[in-house]
């Protein structure tokens, strides 16, 4: 792989969206081969140690969608303080999954799950204007 803006790769990473991902860089949370770097610098995901916060980030190669019948009762998040039951839970993969937008609690529906930071940014931006139907 070539070398790739940096938040475009913790996108890719699933860290949010590469918006969310540039304020990484700006707040100085995000080394490569342990030297602090800026919005704007490039790495090789394939030769370069990235970390932020001092964690190593490793990019997932392997997009994953998962299209999920979402039931009553199920939380649309990875975690949840009160300890209810989350969509992650039903789908026991290991993967850094997040679900692209939300269903309330106690609706049901499709809910998708994708490591792809990019497709989340472009599915749930306000600036895309996707019209949102609930039936």
């Amino acid at each position: 792989m070539a070398e790739e803006r940096i938040q475009k790769l913790l996108a890719q990473a699933g860290l949010g969206s590469r918006r969310a991902c540039e304020e990484f860089l700006i707040g100085h949370r995000v080394t490569v081969n342990g030297k602090l770097v800026e919005l704007g610098a490039k790495a090789d995901p394939n030769k370069d140690v990235i970390k932020v916060d001092g964690k190593r980030i490793e990019i997932e190669q392997t997009r994953i969608y998962i299209m999920l019948n979402k039931p009553a009762g199920i939380v649309t998040t990875n975690e949840d303080e009160f300890n209810r039951k989350t969509v992650r839970d039903l789908v026991p993969i290991d993967a850094h999954l997040f679900p692209v937008g939300r269903l309330d609690a106690d609706s049901e529906g499709l809910v998708l799950l994708t490591n792809d930071g990019e497709l989340t940014n472009a599915l749930t931006h306000p600036r895309f204007e996707h019209e949102k139907e609930y039936l």
